[in-house]
């Protein structure tokens, strides 16, 4: 794949310095509010988002995290959070993909050598997209020369079609886990669209297939073990990100079909309220992952990885009862195939089956039995 000095060089305009979190909420919005107008045409015909994700390149919004040592913005984790829920709530396939790509960034952060973060986020900061993604069984990584030969193909994941890295977790033998940072346009790469879920139908999913590819040694790490690192915490924050702006066009659709007669004024309050409250438990894990990246110890991790947990959750059941009271306060009004209001439903739904509940909250249990409190 050549040396860090000969990474691909995008053909976008170079992308926009944001220098600010408010300037990075406002653009949020601007770009929620334009994404928003076509999300229902896209759903439908799953027409791919590539100008949008371009437009969220070219804005600067895909490098706020690049951390100040290398010329990023200091952001916290709560403000990250909203974000994506901003953007989900006007393209919720769009929110996923941003969701990969920040996570795949905090993996840069904390695994890579200075000499790839340098190179990296140097591209980060010109507007280049990644995706995480995850080798499939029976790939093989062998020692060759001053690297690796590598041959495969990564589980499907969304954004790797908008994407122009692909950090892509793998075993080298014996079983050394590692992570390999590719380029998606190497000649030794190919990108399947293979995705054909019912929800989140534009969210860039895809399967990267490798033939036969010599990765340089400079461009793998060695991969973290802990279960509640501060890149799993930070997926589970920005999947319940997603889960809330889901939550929120579909509370938006909510009171535009059945308007804010006394009858349903209840229920709506009832959903407004949960959609607070998620908002409110993304905000307090979001703070908690400040703490644990500043001083990641154990038990800061445990703790952030705890609370990121509870929101992806409650953001999750957040999102599918808002979309199902959208159909149970509506009726039949609702149902117009043109009208397109399951996509809601469908994209809460499938996104919600990438999170592991029962695993989450089984090590929930186990978290709180050893710590106790509230």
């Amino acid at each position: 794949m050549g040396t860090i000095s000969q990474f691909h060089r995008s053909l976008r305009p170079p992308a926009h310095r944001i220098e600010s979190e408010e300037e990075a909420i406002s653009t949020a919005r601007n770009l929620a509010d334009a994404f928003r107008h076509q999300a229902s045409e896209r759903d439908i015909n799953r027409i791919l988002p590539h100008a949008e994700l371009d437009a969220l390149s070219i804005s600067g919004l895909t490098a706020i995290t690049v951390p100040p040592d290398y010329e990023g913005l200091d952001m916290s984790n709560a403000l990250l959070a909203e974000i994506v829920a901003i953007i989900a709530e006007g393209d919720a396939s769009i929110g996923e993909a941003l969701e990969s790509h920040f996570c795949a960034l905090e993996t840069l952060r904390t695994q890579a050598t200075e000499d790839l973060q340098a190179s990296l986020f140097a591209r980060v900061l010109q507007g280049d997209r990644f995706a995480g993604a995850i080798f499939a069984d029976g790939t093989e990584l062998t020692a060759e020369g001053p690297g690796y030969r590598l041959s495969g193909r990564t589980r499907q994941a969304p954004g790797i079609l908008f994407a122009d890295w692909i950090a892509a977790a793998a075993t080298t033998p014996p079983s050394r886990p590692v992570m390999l940072y590719l380029a998606s346009g190497d000649e030794g790469v190919q990108v399947v669209d293979d995705w054909d879920g019912f929800g989140q139908r534009t969210n860039g999913s895809a399967t990267a297939i490798v033939g036969t590819l010599h990765v340089n040694a400079d461009t793998i790490v060695p991969a973290l073990s802990s279960g509640s690192s501060t890149g799993i915490s930070l997926g589970l924050l920005l999947k319940g990100g997603v889960s809330l702006g889901i939550a929120r066009a579909a509370w938006t659709d909510l009171t535009i079909t059945v308007g804010d007669g006394t009858h349903v004024l209840p229920r709506l309050g009832e959903h407004a309220l949960h959609i607070e409250t998620a908002a409110a438990a993304l905000e307090r894990a979001g703070r908690k992952l400040d703490i644990a990246q500043v001083n990641p110890v154990e038990a800061a991790m445990a703790d952030a990885h705890f609370s990121a947990s509870a929101a992806a959750i409650l953001a999750g059941e957040t999102a599918l009862g808002t979309a199902n009271a959208l159909f149970e306060l509506a009726g039949e009004t609702s149902a117009g195939i043109g009208l397109n209001l399951d996509r809601h439903w469908r994209n809460a739904r499938i996104h919600a089956l990438s999170l592991p509940r029962d695993r989450l909250l089984r090590a929930a249990g186990e978290y709180r039995s050893k710590v106790g409190g509230a």
